[in-house]
């Protein structure tokens, strides 16, 4: 089981890419570990400037990206990174989706 904080914002409804669900499938991780990450406001590995973006974001309603690498194959290959992206906030201030993928399905 995955230990929960109070989300700081409501995802939406939860999508996934098909790339990142091959990548998740192939790290044996689940998009629920970094979904749940993402809601807390831990934004994984994206720079200063999309940090700070992302906690302007949570007042402001504008979109949120997070960033995680997933656990490599053990084939030495570089680690695969997956976003997690949850759209603007409506003008009733919900978030409509948060979708898993990769950087190149964007």
């Amino acid at each position: 089981m995955i230990a929960v904080k109070t989300p700081l914002f409501k995802p939406g409804r939860v999508l996934a890419t098909p790339g990142a669900i091959e990548a998740l499938e192939r790290s044996g991780q689940s998009v629920w570990h970094f979904l749940t990450r993402h809601l807390a406001g831990d934004w994984g590995v994206v720079d200063t400037d999309d940090k700070a973006a992302n906690d302007d974001a949570l007042r402001d309603g504008s979109r949120i990206l997070s960033a995680y690498l997933l656990d490599g194959d053990g084939d030495g290959d570089e680690a695969t990174k997956i976003w997690l992206l949850t759209e603007a906030a409506d003008e009733s201030g919900n978030r409509v989706a948060t979708t898993a993928m990769l950087p190149e399905e964007y």
